[in-house]
């Protein structure tokens, strides 16, 4: 497919959304990628299945246990509350121990499912032969700076939560929430092509925000997928293969313009 940006934002952000969805499709077409996919996939099912267990044995023995009791009728309001604010607590602390060990984890299967994507988009095998010294050595790296990137962002969410006290703070602490969420979405999916070809974090930056619309609109495609129940096992592979279709379209834009 070649990739046709145009100076309207909406219709570059709808192109983007939609790669996490041509992913499936491109994986589909191409079923060798599926042995790749399977490893990351088991990785997740398990620690998902360990979160969900982990969620519920928080929710019984620290809400079931310690819910006030009574015939009142204030007493059935407050156990309303408490029961809404535990449950809520809980999808959010097994979404987030999830997305991160999952993606930790992962991390140096989903470098590998990058590169085969890539060389199925360029048809150009890497002649390189296959050390697991190295195999090693590059996972241990992938899975240091998948662990960097994921502390960084857990820490702007704690910066930004205080919002939440400030009146009329729960607005803007959702919009920034939102879009902090987004915008590390699309550093970690694309980072996985720019670690592999030996770029910088400012080579990556350059890159999201010279066509931040389009890759806005990838972010939020992914977010849609994560947010889907059972879909988000599917996430991670999805993620991975539409960001490695993105940067493939984009450089081939970028070598057929004109340059002055």
């Amino acid at each position: 497919m070649t990739i046709n940006l145009r100076n309207n934002p909406l219709s570059n952000f709808t192109l983007g959304f939609l790669y996490p969805f041509r992913a499936g499709r491109f994986i589909k077409s191409h079923p060798m990628l599926l042995k790749f996919i399977i490893i990351p996939f088991l990785i997740n099912l398990v620690v998902f299945s360990g979160a969900v267990y982990w969620g519920f044995a928080f929710f019984n023995a620290i809400v079931v246990n310690y819910i006030p009791q009574g015939d009142a009728w204030y007493w059935a309001i407050l156990t309303y509350f408490i029961w809404t604010a535990a449950v809520l607590i809980t999808m959010v602390l097994v979404f987030f121990s999830f997305t991160v060990i999952g993606a930790i984890i992962a991390s140096p299967f989903n470098d590998i499912l990058s590169e085969k994507t890539e060389e199925l988009l360029t048809g150009i095998p890497n002649e390189e032969p296959f050390v697991f010294k190295v195999f090693l050595k590059d996972a241990r790296q992938t899975v240091l700076d998948e662990t960097k990137k994921i502390v960084i962002f857990l820490i702007l969410m704690l910066l930004l939560l205080p919002l939440n006290l400030l009146p009329g703070g729960s607005l803007p602490y959702s919009v920034l929430t939102v879009l902090l969420t987004v915008f590390f979405l699309v550093v970690e999916y694309t980072g996985y092509v720019f670690y592999r070809k030996h770029l910088t974090f400012r080579d990556q930056r350059r890159f999201i925000f010279s066509r931040k619309f389009l890759l806005f609109g990838f972010g939020t495609g992914v977010m849609a997928v994560l947010a889907v129940p059972f879909l988000q096992f599917l996430c991670i592979p999805l993620g991975v293969v539409g960001a490695t279709q993105l940067w493939h379209d984009l450089s081939r834009l970028d070598e057929s313009s004109p340059t002055a």
